[in-house]
């Protein structure tokens, strides 16, 4: 059964008072809002969507809404910054899950996140939400816009010291698709995992994945983005709120480890945010893509590090019609609680991007 979830009212288009729970998953953050929001109509995660979608200012009416407010407030300065990622814990679809997520970032609401639901199970049991014992696995069930999903959380010791995403199915779109850039003609691969992220080997732009390099990965994966925006094989044609390019995956080759082969990346998203942890749902679009190049078994592990560093193991868990089936796993942490407040009399409002 589902628990109850915290809410609370805000002035329209002025947050007042928002509570959150902020964690990193290798490195990446999530801000889990607890308190402080207006009631979001719609009967699923996915419709709650499309109302947040909605939320924003227009030409006519430039003042957001209460809900996009909150989501200005906390991803820009000075309570944010433009490299924030979170979300609004909202009922879930059914009693079969125990909560459900509207996932956010500088630019929006996405349609799936495996670093977010990582950091959701280990909230989900820290903060009593689900019960989980001090020695062994308990599975959180969390349904997002683009479907359910799974946070096993694994404990020792009364403390979690790992949790592993299960994913929607993954499919793959399209394989080699010519794209133009400033650094020449490359090949992108196209796989949909929740949401659709185009892969391609950092090597072939004459680049390496590296945090010096940044400036010139993050402009050349908003170039491939933008060539993509009219391709065909970027649609779902199930769910049409899933379709267009989300993410860029920029790759480079490891040694392999005994397990199985390994991999660097940095995932550009939205409008040119960079993911600091190796991307949980673009690990899977990455494992759905190895195993199709007959480069990663049943048994064996994707090691998948990220531009900082930090690591995610990756698996195949089983085929589905819809693609095949990944378990991504990943270490969250805690960092903050936090009650954000918003002064009438400041003349910033909700903040401002540089």
């Amino acid at each position: 059964m589902s628990a109850a979830l915290p809410g609370g009212d805000v002035q329209p288009g002025r947050p007042s008072a928002v509570e959150t729970v902020d964690y990193h998953t290798a490195g990446e953050p999530f801000r889990i809002v607890t308190a402080g929001l207006p009631p979001i109509p719609g009967d699923s995660v996915a419709e709650r969507r499309a109302v947040a979608l909605g939320a924003g200012g227009s030409a006519t009416s430039p003042r957001p809404s209460a809900l996009d407010g909150i989501r200005q407030l906390l991803t820009r300065e000075p309570r944010g910054h433009a490299g924030m990622y979170g979300g609004f814990v909202v009922p879930p679809d059914d009693d079969e899950a125990h909560l459900g997520v509207l996932f956010w970032h500088k630019d929006g609401y996405s349609t799936a996140c495996g670093h977010g639901t990582i950091a959701l199970g280990a909230w989900a049991v820290d903060s009593g939400l689900v019960a989980a014992p001090a020695d062994g696995t308990v599975r959180v069930r969390i349904d997002v816009p683009s479907g359910r999903v799974g946070a096993a959380v694994h404990r020792s010791g009364g403390r979690t010291t790992a949790v592993t995403f299960r994913n929607v199915p993954t499919r793959i779109g399209a394989r080699g698709l010519p794209v133009a850039t400033s650094h020449g003609r490359v090949a992108v691969d196209l796989a949909h995992s929740g949401a659709c992220y185009a892969s391609v080997r950092a090597a072939d732009l004459g680049l390496d994945v590296t945090t010096a390099r940044l400036p010139e990965l993050t402009a050349v994966a908003r170039e491939i983005r933008i060539a993509l925006a009219e391709e065909p094989a970027t649609r779902n044609a199930a769910d049409p709120r899933l379709s267009g390019v989300y993410g860029v995956i920029l790759y480079e080759e490891l040694p392999d480890t005994p397990s199985g082969p390994s991999q660097r990346n940095v995932t550009v998203f939205a409008d040119g945010q960079i993911d600091r942890s190796p991307c949980g749902s673009g690990s899977s679009a990455r494992l759905a893509l190895l195993a199709a190049d007959g480069r990663l078994a049943p048994g064996e592990e994707l090691r998948h590090e990220s531009v900082i560093g930090t690591v995610f193991t990756g698996r195949l868990a089983g085929a589905h019609p819809d693609g095949v089936l990944t378990e991504i796993t990943g270490t969250a942490h805690r960092t903050g609680v936090h009650r954000f407040l918003l002064d009438p009399d400041d003349t910033l409002g909700t903040g401002f991007l540089l």
